[in-house]
Protein backbone atom coordinates (compact mmCIF):
# COMPACT_ATOMS: atom_id res chain seq x y z
CA UNK A 1 0.00 0.00 0.00
CA UNK A 2 1.32 3.43 -0.95
CA UNK A 3 1.78 5.95 1.84
CA UNK A 4 -0.77 8.73 1.08
CA UNK A 5 1.88 11.35 1.91
CA UNK A 6 3.65 10.36 -1.33
CA UNK A 7 0.95 12.23 -3.23
CA UNK A 8 1.21 15.48 -1.26
CA UNK A 9 2.60 18.63 -2.82
CA UNK A 10 4.64 21.43 -1.28
CA UNK A 11 7.92 21.52 0.66
CA UNK A 12 9.36 18.56 2.60
CA UNK A 13 12.50 17.78 4.59
CA UNK A 14 14.04 14.29 4.81
CA UNK A 15 17.17 12.72 6.32
CA UNK A 16 19.84 12.83 7.55
CA UNK A 17 19.65 9.01 7.48
CA UNK A 18 18.78 7.25 4.23
CA UNK A 19 17.97 3.72 3.10
CA UNK A 20 17.15 2.31 -0.35
CA UNK A 21 13.43 2.05 -1.05
CA UNK A 22 12.20 -1.55 -1.35
CA UNK A 23 11.09 -0.85 -4.92
CA UNK A 24 14.75 -0.55 -5.96
CA UNK A 25 15.21 -4.31 -5.49
CA UNK A 26 14.19 -7.08 -7.88
CA UNK A 27 10.87 -8.51 -6.71
CA UNK A 28 9.55 -11.96 -7.42
CA UNK A 29 6.41 -11.81 -9.52
CA UNK A 30 7.13 -8.40 -11.07
CA UNK A 31 7.43 -8.91 -14.86
CA UNK A 32 10.78 -7.61 -16.08
CA UNK A 33 10.92 -5.22 -19.00
CA UNK A 34 13.47 -5.37 -21.80
CA UNK A 35 16.31 -2.88 -22.25
CA UNK A 36 17.44 -2.12 -25.80
CA UNK A 37 20.58 -0.14 -26.65
CA UNK A 38 21.94 1.73 -29.65
CA UNK A 39 24.55 4.39 -30.32
CA UNK A 40 24.42 7.77 -32.02
CA UNK A 41 27.39 9.39 -33.76
CA UNK A 42 28.05 13.13 -33.73
CA UNK A 43 28.67 13.14 -37.47
CA UNK A 44 25.00 12.24 -37.99
CA UNK A 45 23.63 15.12 -35.90
CA UNK A 46 22.49 18.37 -37.46
CA UNK A 47 22.03 19.94 -34.00
CA UNK A 48 25.06 18.70 -32.03
CA UNK A 49 27.98 17.91 -34.39
CA UNK A 50 30.33 17.77 -31.39
CA UNK A 51 32.75 19.89 -29.33
CA UNK A 52 35.29 19.48 -26.55
CA UNK A 53 36.73 22.04 -24.16
CA UNK A 54 40.14 23.57 -24.87
CA UNK A 55 42.77 23.88 -22.18
CA UNK A 56 44.01 27.46 -22.36
CA UNK A 57 44.27 30.65 -20.33
CA UNK A 58 40.62 31.47 -20.90
CA UNK A 59 39.23 28.09 -19.86
CA UNK A 60 41.53 28.00 -16.83
CA UNK A 61 40.06 31.23 -15.48
CA UNK A 62 38.08 30.95 -12.25
CA UNK A 63 35.86 33.34 -10.30
CA UNK A 64 36.54 33.98 -6.57
CA UNK A 65 34.59 30.83 -5.68
CA UNK A 66 36.47 28.46 -7.97
CA UNK A 67 33.94 28.35 -10.81
CA UNK A 68 34.80 28.43 -14.50
CA UNK A 69 33.89 31.66 -16.25
CA UNK A 70 31.73 31.70 -19.38
CA UNK A 71 33.49 32.33 -22.67
CA UNK A 72 32.62 32.56 -26.34
CA UNK A 73 32.54 29.38 -28.41
CA UNK A 74 35.78 30.03 -30.26
CA UNK A 75 37.59 30.80 -27.00
CA UNK A 76 36.65 27.67 -25.09
CA UNK A 77 35.85 24.84 -27.51
CA UNK A 78 36.98 23.04 -30.63
CA UNK A 79 35.07 20.69 -32.90
CA UNK A 80 35.39 17.07 -31.79
CA UNK A 81 33.46 13.86 -32.44
CA UNK A 82 31.52 11.85 -29.87
CA UNK A 83 29.50 8.65 -29.64
CA UNK A 84 26.56 8.52 -27.28
CA UNK A 85 24.59 5.50 -26.12
CA UNK A 86 20.82 5.44 -25.72
CA UNK A 87 19.12 2.73 -23.69
CA UNK A 88 15.38 2.11 -24.00
CA UNK A 89 13.45 0.27 -21.30
CA UNK A 90 10.23 -1.27 -22.58
CA UNK A 91 7.99 -2.68 -19.83
CA UNK A 92 6.62 -6.20 -20.09
CA UNK A 93 3.10 -4.72 -20.05
CA UNK A 94 3.63 -2.65 -23.20
CA UNK A 95 1.11 -3.51 -25.92
CA UNK A 96 2.72 -3.19 -29.37
CA UNK A 97 1.02 -0.58 -31.52
CA UNK A 98 -0.29 1.44 -28.58
CA UNK A 99 1.02 4.95 -27.98
CA UNK A 100 2.95 4.65 -24.72
CA UNK A 101 3.82 7.33 -22.16
CA UNK A 102 7.54 7.78 -21.63
CA UNK A 103 10.24 9.49 -19.64
CA UNK A 104 13.51 10.86 -21.06
CA UNK A 105 16.47 10.65 -18.65
CA UNK A 106 19.62 12.70 -19.16
CA UNK A 107 23.01 11.12 -18.29
CA UNK A 108 21.23 7.88 -19.09
CA UNK A 109 23.90 5.52 -17.75
CA UNK A 110 23.23 6.76 -14.21
CA UNK A 111 19.80 5.13 -14.29
CA UNK A 112 20.56 1.95 -16.23
CA UNK A 113 20.74 -0.22 -13.11
CA UNK A 114 18.08 1.72 -11.19
CA UNK A 115 15.16 2.95 -13.26
CA UNK A 116 14.19 -0.34 -14.98
CA UNK A 117 13.97 -2.18 -11.63
CA UNK A 118 11.91 0.58 -10.05
CA UNK A 119 9.56 0.76 -13.02
CA UNK A 120 9.16 -3.03 -13.12
CA UNK A 121 7.88 -2.88 -9.53
CA UNK A 122 5.75 0.26 -9.78
CA UNK A 123 4.07 -0.84 -13.01
CA UNK A 124 3.39 -4.36 -11.67
CA UNK A 125 1.73 -2.88 -8.57
CA UNK A 126 -0.39 -0.42 -10.54
CA UNK A 127 1.44 2.56 -9.10
CA UNK A 128 2.69 3.91 -12.43
CA UNK A 129 1.56 3.58 -16.05
CA UNK A 130 3.40 1.24 -18.40
CA UNK A 131 6.15 3.77 -19.05
CA UNK A 132 8.88 3.50 -21.61
CA UNK A 133 12.15 4.95 -20.27
CA UNK A 134 14.60 6.51 -22.72
CA UNK A 135 18.04 6.86 -21.12
CA UNK A 136 20.17 9.23 -23.18
CA UNK A 137 23.86 9.66 -22.46
CA UNK A 138 25.41 13.08 -22.96
CA UNK A 139 28.02 13.86 -25.60
CA UNK A 140 30.94 14.06 -23.18
CA UNK A 141 32.79 16.36 -20.80
CA UNK A 142 31.19 18.60 -18.19
CA UNK A 143 30.29 22.23 -17.60
CA UNK A 144 31.47 25.26 -19.58
CA UNK A 145 32.94 24.54 -22.99
CA UNK A 146 32.01 20.85 -23.05
CA UNK A 147 29.47 18.98 -25.15
CA UNK A 148 27.54 18.02 -22.00
CA UNK A 149 27.54 21.64 -20.85
CA UNK A 150 26.32 22.82 -24.24
CA UNK A 151 23.48 20.31 -24.17
CA UNK A 152 22.39 20.64 -20.54
CA UNK A 153 23.30 24.15 -19.33
CA UNK A 154 22.04 26.11 -22.34
CA UNK A 155 18.76 27.82 -21.52
CA UNK A 156 16.92 27.30 -24.81
CA UNK A 157 14.79 24.81 -26.72
CA UNK A 158 17.77 23.37 -28.61
CA UNK A 159 18.19 20.15 -26.62
CA UNK A 160 14.45 19.45 -26.72
CA UNK A 161 14.64 19.79 -30.50
CA UNK A 162 17.52 17.30 -30.53
CA UNK A 163 15.52 14.75 -28.57
CA UNK A 164 12.39 15.31 -30.65
CA UNK A 165 13.93 15.24 -34.11
CA UNK A 166 16.97 12.96 -33.72
CA UNK A 167 16.61 10.71 -30.65
CA UNK A 168 12.93 9.78 -30.57
CA UNK A 169 12.80 8.73 -34.25
CA UNK A 170 15.78 6.44 -33.60
CA UNK A 171 14.05 4.99 -30.54
CA UNK A 172 11.02 4.11 -32.65
CA UNK A 173 13.14 2.70 -35.48
CA UNK A 174 15.36 0.61 -33.20
CA UNK A 175 12.70 -0.80 -30.87
CA UNK A 176 9.41 -0.72 -32.77
CA UNK A 177 7.57 1.05 -29.94
CA UNK A 178 5.00 3.78 -30.47
CA UNK A 179 5.50 6.91 -28.34
CA UNK A 180 2.66 9.16 -27.30
CA UNK A 181 2.38 12.69 -28.68
CA UNK A 182 0.31 13.74 -25.64
CA UNK A 183 2.49 16.08 -23.53
CA UNK A 184 0.74 14.81 -20.40
CA UNK A 185 2.26 11.42 -21.16
CA UNK A 186 5.81 12.74 -21.60
CA UNK A 187 8.23 13.32 -18.71
CA UNK A 188 11.85 14.37 -18.28
CA UNK A 189 14.38 13.38 -15.62
CA UNK A 190 17.86 14.48 -14.65
CA UNK A 191 20.49 15.05 -11.99
CA UNK A 192 22.63 18.19 -11.69
CA UNK A 193 22.93 19.89 -15.11
CA UNK A 194 20.77 17.05 -16.44
CA UNK A 195 18.04 18.20 -14.05
CA UNK A 196 18.22 21.80 -15.26
CA UNK A 197 18.07 20.37 -18.78
CA UNK A 198 14.99 18.32 -17.87
CA UNK A 199 13.24 21.49 -16.69
CA UNK A 200 14.44 23.40 -19.76
CA UNK A 201 12.93 20.77 -22.06
CA UNK A 202 9.51 21.33 -20.50
CA UNK A 203 9.82 25.09 -19.99
CA UNK A 204 10.54 25.86 -23.64
CA UNK A 205 8.29 23.13 -25.02
CA UNK A 206 5.34 22.43 -22.71
CA UNK A 207 3.52 21.17 -25.80
CA UNK A 208 6.00 18.27 -25.67
CA UNK A 209 6.71 17.67 -21.95
CA UNK A 210 4.74 18.48 -18.82
CA UNK A 211 6.31 16.34 -16.09
CA UNK A 212 9.77 17.03 -14.66
CA UNK A 213 11.85 15.12 -12.10
CA UNK A 214 14.88 17.07 -10.88
CA UNK A 215 17.71 16.03 -8.50
CA UNK A 216 20.38 18.56 -7.40
CA UNK A 217 19.28 20.85 -10.21
CA UNK A 218 21.93 23.18 -11.63
CA UNK A 219 19.66 26.24 -11.53
CA UNK A 220 22.79 28.39 -11.34
CA UNK A 221 24.96 30.50 -13.60
CA UNK A 222 26.69 27.81 -15.66
CA UNK A 223 25.57 28.58 -19.21
CA UNK A 224 28.45 29.08 -21.64
CA UNK A 225 28.81 30.80 -24.05
CA UNK A 226 26.95 33.67 -22.40
CA UNK A 227 23.53 34.73 -23.62
CA UNK A 228 22.58 38.42 -23.15
CA UNK A 229 18.90 37.43 -23.05
CA UNK A 230 19.63 35.09 -20.13
CA UNK A 231 22.74 36.61 -18.52
CA UNK A 232 22.88 34.36 -15.43
CA UNK A 233 22.01 31.12 -17.21
CA UNK A 234 19.62 28.84 -15.33
CA UNK A 235 19.72 31.16 -12.28
CA UNK A 236 17.30 33.25 -14.33
CA UNK A 237 14.61 30.59 -13.97
CA UNK A 238 13.84 31.46 -10.36
CA UNK A 239 15.07 35.07 -10.55
CA UNK A 240 13.12 36.23 -13.62
CA UNK A 241 11.73 33.62 -16.00
CA UNK A 242 9.29 31.72 -13.77
CA UNK A 243 8.14 34.81 -11.81
CA UNK A 244 7.52 36.92 -14.93
CA UNK A 245 5.89 34.34 -17.20
CA UNK A 246 2.36 33.01 -17.26
CA UNK A 247 2.09 29.72 -15.41
CA UNK A 248 2.72 26.78 -17.71
CA UNK A 249 0.95 23.40 -17.43
CA UNK A 250 3.91 21.70 -15.76
CA UNK A 251 4.26 19.30 -12.84
CA UNK A 252 7.66 19.35 -11.11
CA UNK A 253 9.25 17.10 -8.45
CA UNK A 254 12.59 18.46 -7.26
CA UNK A 255 15.25 17.74 -4.63
CA UNK A 256 18.45 19.28 -3.30
CA UNK A 257 20.75 18.47 -0.41
CA UNK A 258 21.52 21.12 2.19
CA UNK A 259 25.21 20.27 1.66
CA UNK A 260 25.00 20.40 -2.12
CA UNK A 261 27.57 22.29 -4.19
CA UNK A 262 28.71 25.74 -3.00
CA UNK A 263 26.27 25.65 -0.09
CA UNK A 264 28.19 28.38 1.73
CA UNK A 265 28.70 30.71 -1.22
CA UNK A 266 26.88 34.07 -1.17
CA UNK A 267 23.80 34.74 -3.26
CA UNK A 268 25.60 37.12 -5.59
CA UNK A 269 27.90 34.32 -6.75
CA UNK A 270 24.81 32.89 -8.51
CA UNK A 271 26.35 29.45 -7.93
CA UNK A 272 24.87 28.20 -4.65
CA UNK A 273 22.99 24.97 -5.46
CA UNK A 274 20.88 24.65 -2.27
CA UNK A 275 19.86 28.30 -2.44
CA UNK A 276 19.07 28.08 -6.15
CA UNK A 277 16.79 25.07 -5.66
CA UNK A 278 15.04 26.63 -2.67
CA UNK A 279 14.48 29.77 -4.71
CA UNK A 280 13.19 27.62 -7.56
CA UNK A 281 10.66 25.93 -5.28
CA UNK A 282 9.54 29.28 -3.92
CA UNK A 283 9.10 30.68 -7.43
CA UNK A 284 7.02 27.67 -8.47
CA UNK A 285 4.90 27.94 -5.34
CA UNK A 286 4.28 31.65 -5.87
CA UNK A 287 2.98 30.99 -9.39
CA UNK A 288 0.72 28.13 -8.30
CA UNK A 289 2.59 25.27 -9.99
CA UNK A 290 1.99 21.64 -9.11
CA UNK A 291 5.31 20.91 -7.42
CA UNK A 292 6.96 18.91 -4.65
CA UNK A 293 10.27 20.07 -3.20
CA UNK A 294 12.46 17.87 -1.00
CA UNK A 295 15.34 19.26 1.06
CA UNK A 296 17.68 16.43 2.03
CA UNK A 297 19.47 16.98 5.32
CA UNK A 298 23.13 16.09 4.99
CA UNK A 299 22.56 15.48 1.29
CA UNK A 300 25.43 16.09 -1.10
CA UNK A 301 25.44 16.80 -4.81
CA UNK A 302 23.68 14.07 -6.79
CA UNK A 303 23.63 12.02 -3.58
CA UNK A 304 23.00 8.36 -4.50
CA UNK A 305 21.57 7.65 -1.04
CA UNK A 306 18.82 10.17 -1.64
CA UNK A 307 18.14 8.89 -5.15
CA UNK A 308 17.82 5.29 -3.95
CA UNK A 309 15.38 6.28 -1.22
CA UNK A 310 13.20 8.73 -3.12
CA UNK A 311 13.07 7.68 -6.78
CA UNK A 312 10.04 5.33 -6.50
CA UNK A 313 7.98 7.89 -4.60
CA UNK A 314 9.08 10.68 -6.91
CA UNK A 315 7.89 8.73 -9.95
CA UNK A 316 4.62 7.87 -8.26
CA UNK A 317 4.01 11.52 -7.37
CA UNK A 318 4.94 12.65 -10.88
CA UNK A 319 2.42 10.32 -12.56
CA UNK A 320 -0.34 10.25 -9.93
CA UNK A 321 -2.93 11.96 -12.13
CA UNK A 322 -2.17 9.95 -15.27
CA UNK A 323 -4.47 7.03 -16.19
CA UNK A 324 -2.97 3.60 -15.56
Amino acid sequence: MTDPSVFASGDFVIGPDYAPAPETEVRAGAPAGVVHAFTMESRDSAIYPGIRRLDNEITRRRDPFGNRIAAEDHEQSVAAPYTRTVWVYVPAQYQPGTAAPFIVAQDGYLYLNRLPRVLDNLIAEGRAPALIAILVDNGGGDAQGSQRGLEYDTVSGRYSDFIETEVLPRVVAETGVTLTDDPEGRATLGVSSGAACAFTMAWFHPERYRRVLSYSGTYVNQQSPPDPDCPRGAWEYHATLVPHAERKPLRIWMEVGDRDLHADDPEDSWRNWPLANQRMAAALAAKGYAYRFTLSQGGRHADPRVLEQTLPGALEWLWQDYPL
